[in-house]
């Protein structure tokens, strides 16, 4: 019976520190010159532009996979904001803004050579993490 017990609370215990876990990590797709608010962090990111893509194409190989860069804009609920520039395969890939870092993990779509990309329909996809030690 202790054994039986001891594991419910064990349980009970590691699930809901998963589940804390879970809900420090959000991952957000904003479109470029949209801006989206990132649920719990009172945090709102904005796509602002697009810097740069000289990103290898898809179909093609090369020696080096190349960079997109682009600009955000990232505002706290008390009307603070700051601007950014992150990259996909140079530094700086992150950010922290009020406690969370803000990751850069996917700018869509991949440059092909066959296709012209156009500039409003880039998507980049963020990572936000609370930060640990910080209010």
């Amino acid at each position: 019976m202790k054994t039986i017990i001891s594991t419910l609370i064990l349980t009970l215990v590691f699930g809901t520190f998963n589940f804390v876990n879970a809900q420090t990590n959000r991952q957000i797709k904003v479109l470029i010159n949209r801006q989206k608010a990132v649920s719990g962090a009172k945090l709102i990111i904005k796509f602002a532009a697009l810097v740069e893509d000289s990103r290898c194409p898809v179909d093609t190989n090369c020696i080096d996979a190349g960079n997109a860069q682009i600009k955000i804009k990232v505002s706290k609920s008390n009307g603070i904001t700051q601007t950014f520039e992150l990259n996909t395969n140079s530094a700086p890939p992150s950010v922290t803004f009020a406690g969370y870092k803000i990751k850069l993990v996917d700018l869509n779509p991949e440059p092909a050579t066959n296709i012209r990309i156009n500039r409003n329909g880039y998507t980049a996809t963020f990572l936000v993490t609370k930060v640990k030690n910080s209010k």
